[in-house]
């Protein structure tokens, strides 16, 4: 049997799920699990089901019949093959411990995507990419050549039908234009200290403070930086005997397990957005276990 999955986002109205139900048992199909939020205040709906098709039905055909229920209930949705991975490109600067713990994931098959790109602005990791067999570029930025610089990364994005892009601790800043043009399709991560600790040192400038709680977060790229609709988010305690060093091993640990989180949903397709914020449906019990490994 070929499994599926289907996204829905709609107006909210009496009978979406019944109709999704019908249909899927109408095209000979079993759902295997499914999650559904109705938001009240602004009126939209949001489904994700996961089905097997014991009659063969593809892709093709499953979108095409479906489109006379989505036309009439206004609804934006998908149809996904789960066996293919979805391709990914990543991003880095000088600060490895997103892209080593995501290619540590991937070989093992915890994160079953295609990395299909890994581009840098510098070249500290050519050699731990080109070891994974994976292709890497070299991209350098400065504020003279920034446009040229990104169209050679869209021109990646292009060539490789990448679907998402992950700043695995990118540090430069992306344009409005390209932010705008990858909408929903570009992933972050960064400490949860903002606004309080901006500019650099910000676990130093934590550990002055005497916080306590040190975390990061994970969220969709957009123009108002480090303020995209929020995927995930975790936080570590800390104690006033840890020094600055401890504050960033802790800082990079937490960094690189939401991140993973945060791709995980986002390439099984549980995450919708819902204008500045998410709707993030939980993991089903099958794939849980290599979501959170860290």
């Amino acid at each position: 049997m070929t499994h599926y999955t289907l996204t829905v986002t709609c107006p909210t109205a009496r009978g979406i799920v019944a109709a999704i139900a019908g249909f899927l048992a109408q095209q000979g199909c079993n759902i295997t699990d499914s999650s559904q939020f109705d938001d009240m205040e602004t009126g939209r709906f949001f489904m994700r089901v996961s089905f097997a098709s014991e009659t063969g039905a593809d892709l093709a055909q499953l979108t095409g019949n479906f489109a006379p229920i989505g036309q009439e209930m206004g609804m934006d949705y998908a149809f996904h093959d789960d066996a293919v991975r979805m391709k990914v490109i990543l991003m880095v600067s000088r600060f490895g411990h997103c892209l080593n713990d995501l290619l540590y994931r991937w070989r093992i098959g915890a994160l079953p995507i295609d990395i299909v790109a890994v581009i840098s602005n510098h070249m500290d990791y050519q050699k731990v990419v080109v070891n994974h067999d994976i292709p890497f570029h070299c991209i350098p930025v400065t504020k003279q050549n920034k446009p040229d610089a990104e169209a050679r990364i869209m021109d990646v994005v292009e060539s490789t039908g990448a679907e998402l892009i992950v700043l695995a601790r990118y540090m430069q800043v992306l344009s409005d234009a390209m932010c705008a043009k990858m909408s929903g399709r570009i992933i972050n991560i960064h400490h949860s200290f903002l606004p309080s600790f901006k500019g650099a040192n910000p676990y130093k400038q934590a550990y002055e403070r005497g916080v306590k709680l040190i975390g990061a977060t994970s969220h969709y790229v957009t123009a108002d930086l480090d303020e995209g609709p929020i995927i995930e988010q975790d936080t570590v305690r800390v104690t006033h005997a840890q020094s600055p060093s401890d504050y960033v091993s802790l800082g990079r640990d937490v960094e690189s397990q939401v991140l993973a989180r945060a791709i995980h949903a986002h390439i099984h397709r549980r995450v919708f957005l819902n204008g500045n914020k998410t709707v993030v449906f939980p993991a089903s019990p099958g794939s849980y276990a290599s979501e959170r490994m860290g």
